[in-house]
Formats: C-alpha cells, sequence, structure tokens
C-alpha cells in the first residue's frame, strides 16, 4: 500500500535522472540545479523515515525501498563527480564508499537469511557519514568556486573515513557469525 513514506521515498528515485540531466546541462546554472535537486532528494530522505513511524506506517515495502533509493542516488551522484573530475584523488574515496555499500548490503542480506538481521543496525557513526557524505556531494555537483571544490572534496575525505570506519564495525559485529561459526546455510 502507497502511503506518504513510500511516496517520497519513490520521488527520491524518480528525481535521479533529473539531477543527472541537470548535472550535463550546458547552461552556468545546470550544476547548481543538479545539486539542488540532489538536496531536494536528500531532504525526502530525512522525512520519510522520520513520518513513517511518527504515523505508525512502516511497512516491508518501504523498509526494502528507503535503503535502494539512497543507495542508488548517492552512487549515481559519486560516479558523476568521479566522471566530472577525472582524478585519482576523487575516483579513489568514490570507489571506496561505493564498494563499502555493496559490501554492507550484501551482509546485511546474509544475516537476514540466517536470521541475524539484528545484529546489523544503523550507528551513529553510519548517520553521520551519510551527512557528511550529502554535504560533500551537494557541494561537487554544484562547485561554484575553488574554496566549495576544495571544502566538497575535504568532506568526502572525512565521509570516506567514517565509510570504512563504519564497515569495519559491521564486519566486527558479524565477524563470529559470518567466519567462526559453522553454519548449515550454503548458497
Amino acid at each position: 500500500m502507497l502511503n506518504i513514506p513510500i511516496c517520497l521515498t519513490l520521488c527520491r528515485i524518480v528525481t535521479i535522472p533529473f539531477f543527472v540531466l541537470a548535472f550535463y546541462l550546458p547552461f552556468k546554472w545546470g550544476p547548481l540545479a543538479s545539486a539542488l535537486i540532489f538536496l531536494m532528494a536528500a531532504i525526502t530522505d530525512l522525512f520519510d523515515g522520520f513520518l513513517a513511524r511518527y504515523w505508525q506506517q512502516t511497512t516491508r515495502f518501504g523498509a526494502f525501498l528507503d535503503p535502494v533509493a539512497d543507495k542508488v542516488m548517492v552512487a549515481v551522484a559519486l560516479v558523476l563527480i568521479a566522471e566530472h573530475f577525472h582524478a585519482w584523488w576523487i575516483t579513489l574515496p568514490v570507489v571506496t564508499v561505493i564498494t563499502r555499500e555493496i559490501l554492507v548490503s550484501a551482509l546485511r542480506e546474509w544475516m537476514a537469511k540466517i536470521g541475524k538481521d539484528h545484529s546489523i543496525v544503523v550507528t551513529w557513526i553510519s548517520k553521520i557519514k551519510t551527512t557528511v557524505q550529502i554535504l560533500a556531494l551537494i557541494a561537487l555537483l554544484w562547485r561554484p568556486q575553488e574554496l566549495v571544490i576544495l571544502a566538497g572534496i575535504f568532506a568526502l575525505y572525512i565521509a570516506t573515513i567514517f565509510t570504512l570506519w563504519s564497515m569495519f564495525l559491521y564486519l566486527s559485529n558479524t565477524w563470529y557469525t559470518l567466519v567462526l561459526k559453522k553454519s548449515n546455510y550454503l548458497d
């Protein structure tokens, strides 16, 4: 069933092609438009989860769709900035962040399959990582002047540090189940 939080999540997915198109517009205002569309999508991420909990409208579909929308939106923005800057010092943190997202998503799926999904909860470090990452991406999509670009690159590296830290925490919290404990589940 569709509710307002799910509609907000779907809007986030629908905006992805628009911020990509705005990114490539050959107009001076294209980067600003891209960054603003991305910002509006990021703001919906704040509200959909809050509203779903506040209105008690949490659903399995929403719980599935929300992180997918977040990861796709961020991955697309990361690819855009890596392509735009075309430099190893941007591509390296981009690849690190995308790799972490895939690894943690796979880890969550695996833990859910074996009934241990309660051991993979979002941490405060992940929330900080997401916030800094969003700010970095807005700055690097917009890129109005050198100072904003440098601040965006700095924030991207800070987000990458939090990315690695949160990945380490997720892996250490699940290490026993993943590696040391024998499982009857074979994939």
